[in-house]
């Protein structure tokens, strides 16, 4: 027996607003039939090409200390370097610089309400190997 995963859900403090940064930043959708709206304590986004789902709802907790778990994004548009200037225009805050000189790394990012996230290299860029 196994079981899949459903949807990832991320608590936040607004669940609609935080929704509608990751789903420009993901290129998600609404889900259809389904749209997010200001003041939803619940917001689910989709990605309109694989049906992963993310889940925002709202809770009156505060993040403290570091993500056990958090997201690895790779550009699919792109390289590494544009998609972190374009995170940083978006509005995520840059916690950390883990890049290497041979090309390989990453950079950890926090999302508005403060969840942390990492963008590597794309699939191109890692497979051409270093730079």
């Amino acid at each position: 027996m196994t079981c899949r995963v459903s949807h990832l859900t991320i608590d936040s403090h607004n669940a609609y607003a935080l929704s509608e940064w990751w789903k420009a930043l993901l290129g998600y959708t609404d889900v259809p039939g389904d749209p997010n709206e200001p003041g939803d304590e619940e917001c689910m986004i989709v990605d309109p090409v694989t049906g992963h789902r993310m889940l925002f709802i709202e809770t009156p907790d505060t993040k403290s200390g570091k993500n056990r778990l958090h997201l690895d994004l790779r550009p699919i548009d792109g390289g590494r370097e544009q998609e972190v200037e374009r995170l940083r225009s978006a509005g995520a805050t840059e916690l950390a610089d883990r890049r290497r000189p041979d090309g390989s790394g990453w950079v950890t990012f926090a999302d508005p309400e403060g969840n942390e996230f990492c963008v590597l290299r794309s699939d191109a860029e890692a497979a051409a190997g270093p730079p």
